[in-house]
């Protein structure tokens, strides 16, 4: 059975774009070779941290939705862990009911008021 998971993690914000874009594509690599499906990725790019993680104060976001049956995460997360450029990460499971409310959400054109 297929889950839907939404993955957030953090690279060090002193990466190069080409070194972001690597360590995107590997992960992605990662899922894919796993079986993950309908994989979205979204670079959210460098933002400021809410608290300091290590020496740093900033990151860079990026957000993974995608479908699969929950093996790849435990690997993945320990990749991320192993790996010098992730500071941070955490996957969600989401539910039926938040996926229906975000398709709906991205659904509906926003009413614009009138002045």
């Amino acid at each position: 059975m297929s889950n839907t998971y939404e993955m957030m993690y953090i690279l060090r914000p002193d990466l190069s774009e080409d070194q972001v874009g690597e360590s995107v594509t590997k992960y992605q690599n990662f899922l894919v070779e796993r079986g993950a499906e309908n994989l979205e990725i979204q670079d959210k790019g460098k933002r400021r941290l809410a608290y300091p993680v290590g020496k740093y104060l900033d990151g860079i976001y990026v957000q993974v939705n995608y479908e699969a049956d929950g093996s790849q995460i435990a690997p993945l997360e320990r990749m991320m862990r192993l790996s010098e450029d992730a500071i941070r990460y955490l996957t969600i499971k989401l539910k039926k009911r938040a996926i229906i409310a975000a398709q709906n959400a991205q659904a509906q054109p926003i009413a614009e008021a009138d002045d």
